[in-house]
Protein backbone atom coordinates (compact mmCIF):
# COMPACT_ATOMS: atom_id res chain seq x y z
CA UNK A 1 0.00 0.00 0.00
CA UNK A 2 1.97 3.05 -1.60
CA UNK A 3 -0.61 4.95 -2.34
CA UNK A 4 -1.50 8.57 -0.65
CA UNK A 5 -4.88 7.02 -0.32
CA UNK A 6 -7.00 4.29 -0.79
CA UNK A 7 -10.78 3.58 -0.62
CA UNK A 8 -11.74 1.92 2.66
CA UNK A 9 -12.22 -2.07 2.32
CA UNK A 10 -12.83 -3.13 5.83
CA UNK A 11 -15.45 -2.12 8.71
CA UNK A 12 -13.30 -3.19 11.96
CA UNK A 13 -9.99 -3.12 12.51
CA UNK A 14 -8.27 -5.24 15.94
CA UNK A 15 -5.73 -6.45 17.94
CA UNK A 16 -5.43 -10.07 18.75
CA UNK A 17 -2.76 -12.57 19.62
CA UNK A 18 -0.85 -14.33 16.73
CA UNK A 19 -2.33 -17.95 16.22
CA UNK A 20 0.17 -21.03 17.05
CA UNK A 21 1.23 -20.79 13.79
CA UNK A 22 2.73 -17.51 13.42
CA UNK A 23 4.28 -14.85 15.05
CA UNK A 24 7.86 -16.26 15.01
CA UNK A 25 9.71 -19.58 15.48
CA UNK A 26 8.57 -20.38 18.95
CA UNK A 27 4.76 -19.93 17.65
CA UNK A 28 2.04 -18.00 18.95
CA UNK A 29 4.52 -15.28 20.17
CA UNK A 30 3.45 -11.29 19.35
CA UNK A 31 0.43 -9.76 18.20
CA UNK A 32 -1.39 -8.78 15.10
CA UNK A 33 -3.78 -6.47 13.49
CA UNK A 34 -6.80 -7.98 11.57
CA UNK A 35 -9.68 -6.14 9.33
CA UNK A 36 -12.29 -7.97 9.33
CA UNK A 37 -10.32 -11.07 10.52
CA UNK A 38 -7.86 -10.72 8.41
CA UNK A 39 -3.84 -9.78 9.28
CA UNK A 40 -2.96 -6.92 8.20
CA UNK A 41 0.32 -8.06 5.93
CA UNK A 42 3.60 -5.41 5.26
CA UNK A 43 3.95 -3.69 1.53
CA UNK A 44 6.55 -6.82 1.19
CA UNK A 45 3.63 -9.27 2.20
CA UNK A 46 5.45 -10.38 5.49
CA UNK A 47 3.19 -10.83 8.60
CA UNK A 48 2.96 -7.65 10.86
CA UNK A 49 3.81 -9.79 13.86
CA UNK A 50 4.08 -6.85 17.16
CA UNK A 51 5.89 -7.70 20.12
CA UNK A 52 2.45 -6.25 22.59
CA UNK A 53 -0.81 -6.08 22.99
CA UNK A 54 -0.84 -2.46 23.51
CA UNK A 55 1.11 -1.75 20.41
CA UNK A 56 -1.02 -3.50 18.52
CA UNK A 57 -3.98 -2.03 19.89
CA UNK A 58 -2.42 1.15 19.03
CA UNK A 59 -1.85 0.19 15.42
CA UNK A 60 -5.71 -1.08 15.18
CA UNK A 61 -6.96 2.28 16.32
CA UNK A 62 -5.34 4.02 13.48
CA UNK A 63 -6.84 2.00 10.67
CA UNK A 64 -10.35 2.36 13.08
CA UNK A 65 -9.98 5.89 12.97
CA UNK A 66 -9.92 6.22 8.83
CA UNK A 67 -13.24 7.56 7.18
CA UNK A 68 -14.42 6.61 4.07
CA UNK A 69 -10.98 6.64 2.35
CA UNK A 70 -8.05 5.58 4.09
CA UNK A 71 -4.83 8.38 4.63
CA UNK A 72 -1.13 6.39 4.33
CA UNK A 73 0.47 9.20 5.97
CA UNK A 74 -1.85 8.78 9.27
CA UNK A 75 -0.94 5.71 9.32
CA UNK A 76 2.15 6.45 11.44
CA UNK A 77 2.67 3.24 13.58
CA UNK A 78 1.77 1.32 11.19
CA UNK A 79 4.50 2.39 8.77
CA UNK A 80 7.10 2.54 11.32
CA UNK A 81 6.24 -0.87 12.32
CA UNK A 82 6.46 -1.95 8.23
CA UNK A 83 10.07 -0.17 8.05
CA UNK A 84 11.07 -2.43 11.09
CA UNK A 85 9.96 -5.55 9.52
CA UNK A 86 10.55 -4.88 5.57
CA UNK A 87 13.84 -2.68 5.85
CA UNK A 88 15.17 -2.58 9.24
CA UNK A 89 15.37 -6.08 10.44
CA UNK A 90 16.83 -7.33 6.62
CA UNK A 91 19.57 -4.47 7.06
CA UNK A 92 20.18 -3.35 10.70
CA UNK A 93 23.91 -3.20 10.46
CA UNK A 94 24.06 -0.76 8.03
CA UNK A 95 20.73 1.66 10.04
CA UNK A 96 22.72 0.91 13.13
CA UNK A 97 25.78 2.87 11.82
CA UNK A 98 23.87 5.15 10.38
CA UNK A 99 22.02 6.79 13.33
CA UNK A 100 25.26 6.28 15.35
CA UNK A 101 26.88 8.49 12.68
CA UNK A 102 24.89 11.44 13.92
CA UNK A 103 27.34 11.39 17.17
CA UNK A 104 30.42 12.57 15.48
CA UNK A 105 28.47 15.63 14.68
CA UNK A 106 25.75 16.04 16.72
CA UNK A 107 24.13 19.50 16.60
CA UNK A 108 23.86 20.01 20.28
CA UNK A 109 27.59 20.15 20.62
CA UNK A 110 27.93 22.78 18.16
CA UNK A 111 26.97 26.41 19.47
CA UNK A 112 26.65 29.79 18.48
CA UNK A 113 29.13 32.29 18.66
CA UNK A 114 26.38 35.39 18.45
CA UNK A 115 24.55 36.77 19.56
CA UNK A 116 25.28 35.25 23.44
CA UNK A 117 21.06 35.25 23.58
CA UNK A 118 21.11 32.59 21.53
CA UNK A 119 23.82 31.21 22.64
CA UNK A 120 23.22 31.34 26.41
CA UNK A 121 19.69 29.42 25.27
CA UNK A 122 21.16 26.81 23.26
CA UNK A 123 23.56 25.65 26.73
CA UNK A 124 19.93 25.94 28.84
CA UNK A 125 18.49 23.45 26.60
CA UNK A 126 21.36 21.33 25.17
CA UNK A 127 23.83 20.74 27.74
CA UNK A 128 21.56 19.32 30.28
CA UNK A 129 21.27 16.77 27.45
CA UNK A 130 24.86 16.14 26.99
CA UNK A 131 25.08 16.01 30.76
CA UNK A 132 22.28 13.11 30.36
CA UNK A 133 24.21 11.22 27.95
CA UNK A 134 27.19 11.29 29.82
CA UNK A 135 25.80 10.08 32.78
CA UNK A 136 23.43 7.20 31.17
CA UNK A 137 25.82 5.77 28.35
CA UNK A 138 29.34 6.64 29.90
CA UNK A 139 29.54 9.00 26.64
CA UNK A 140 30.93 12.92 27.05
CA UNK A 141 31.06 14.43 24.03
CA UNK A 142 32.82 17.42 23.28
CA UNK A 143 31.21 21.01 22.55
CA UNK A 144 32.09 23.61 20.50
CA UNK A 145 31.44 27.50 19.35
CA UNK A 146 31.14 27.76 15.34
CA UNK A 147 30.35 25.50 13.03
CA UNK A 148 34.03 23.57 12.04
CA UNK A 149 34.27 19.96 12.75
CA UNK A 150 35.70 18.84 16.23
CA UNK A 151 36.89 15.53 17.02
CA UNK A 152 34.50 13.34 19.29
CA UNK A 153 36.28 11.51 21.84
CA UNK A 154 36.47 7.73 20.47
CA UNK A 155 34.94 6.26 23.59
CA UNK A 156 32.10 8.39 23.85
CA UNK A 157 31.27 7.12 19.87
CA UNK A 158 31.86 3.96 20.70
CA UNK A 159 29.90 4.02 23.54
CA UNK A 160 26.54 5.21 22.11
CA UNK A 161 27.07 3.39 19.30
CA UNK A 162 26.39 0.18 21.47
CA UNK A 163 23.38 1.85 23.09
CA UNK A 164 22.14 1.93 19.19
CA UNK A 165 22.95 -1.56 18.86
CA UNK A 166 21.54 -2.64 21.79
CA UNK A 167 18.17 -2.05 20.12
CA UNK A 168 14.90 -3.98 18.89
CA UNK A 169 14.19 -3.75 15.65
CA UNK A 170 11.45 -1.47 16.38
CA UNK A 171 13.06 0.57 18.70
CA UNK A 172 16.07 1.46 15.77
CA UNK A 173 13.22 2.18 13.58
CA UNK A 174 11.85 4.72 16.08
CA UNK A 175 14.85 5.57 16.86
CA UNK A 176 16.37 6.38 13.35
CA UNK A 177 13.02 8.13 12.57
CA UNK A 178 13.67 10.51 15.73
CA UNK A 179 17.32 11.02 14.69
CA UNK A 180 16.60 11.95 11.26
CA UNK A 181 13.69 14.38 12.46
CA UNK A 182 16.30 16.01 15.18
CA UNK A 183 19.52 16.33 13.27
CA UNK A 184 20.92 14.71 16.73
CA UNK A 185 21.47 11.20 18.14
CA UNK A 186 21.47 12.71 21.68
CA UNK A 187 18.12 14.03 21.17
CA UNK A 188 16.75 10.91 19.71
CA UNK A 189 18.26 8.64 22.58
CA UNK A 190 16.80 11.26 25.37
CA UNK A 191 13.44 11.03 23.61
CA UNK A 192 13.44 7.18 23.81
CA UNK A 193 14.92 7.18 27.09
CA UNK A 194 11.56 8.96 28.57
CA UNK A 195 14.07 11.90 29.21
CA UNK A 196 12.00 14.22 27.39
CA UNK A 197 9.43 14.33 25.49
CA UNK A 198 8.13 15.08 21.55
CA UNK A 199 7.37 18.68 22.23
CA UNK A 200 11.26 19.52 24.41
CA UNK A 201 12.45 17.10 21.60
CA UNK A 202 11.35 19.42 18.72
CA UNK A 203 12.16 22.46 20.65
CA UNK A 204 15.40 21.49 21.35
CA UNK A 205 15.94 20.28 17.56
CA UNK A 206 14.68 23.23 15.97
CA UNK A 207 15.96 25.87 18.56
CA UNK A 208 17.99 28.18 16.05
CA UNK A 209 15.19 27.96 13.97
CA UNK A 210 12.29 28.80 16.76
CA UNK A 211 14.87 31.59 17.33
CA UNK A 212 15.35 33.01 14.13
CA UNK A 213 11.77 32.57 13.28
CA UNK A 214 10.54 35.12 16.41
CA UNK A 215 12.71 37.63 15.40
CA UNK A 216 12.26 37.36 11.18
CA UNK A 217 8.73 35.48 10.58
CA UNK A 218 8.08 32.12 9.43
CA UNK A 219 7.34 31.08 5.33
CA UNK A 220 5.32 28.73 5.08
CA UNK A 221 8.12 26.10 3.33
CA UNK A 222 9.23 26.38 6.72
CA UNK A 223 6.01 25.67 8.66
CA UNK A 224 5.47 22.99 6.84
CA UNK A 225 8.67 21.62 6.98
CA UNK A 226 8.82 21.97 10.80
CA UNK A 227 5.10 20.34 11.05
CA UNK A 228 6.45 17.51 9.27
CA UNK A 229 9.32 17.25 11.78
CA UNK A 230 7.02 17.54 14.19
CA UNK A 231 5.08 15.01 13.08
CA UNK A 232 7.93 12.52 12.76
CA UNK A 233 9.05 13.39 16.63
CA UNK A 234 5.53 12.50 17.56
CA UNK A 235 5.13 9.01 15.94
CA UNK A 236 8.42 8.22 16.92
CA UNK A 237 7.91 9.31 20.96
CA UNK A 238 4.61 7.28 21.06
CA UNK A 239 6.33 4.03 19.27
CA UNK A 240 9.04 4.79 21.79
CA UNK A 241 6.93 4.76 24.70
CA UNK A 242 4.39 1.64 23.69
CA UNK A 243 7.83 -0.34 23.24
CA UNK A 244 9.22 0.87 27.17
CA UNK A 245 5.68 -0.14 28.38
Amino acid sequence: MTAAKFKRFYERAAAEPCPPSEGGTRGGDGFRVVLDGRPIKTPAKADLVLPSLALAEAVAAEWQAQGAEVEVRSLALTGLAWTAIDRVGSDRARVVEEVAAYAAHDLVCYRAEAPAELAALQQAVWQPLLDWAALSFEARLAVTAGVVPIAQPPEALAALRQAVAAKSDLELTALNAAVTAAGSLVIGLALGAGRIDAAAAFEAAQLDESYQIERWGEDPEAARRRAAIHADLEAAERLMALLRD
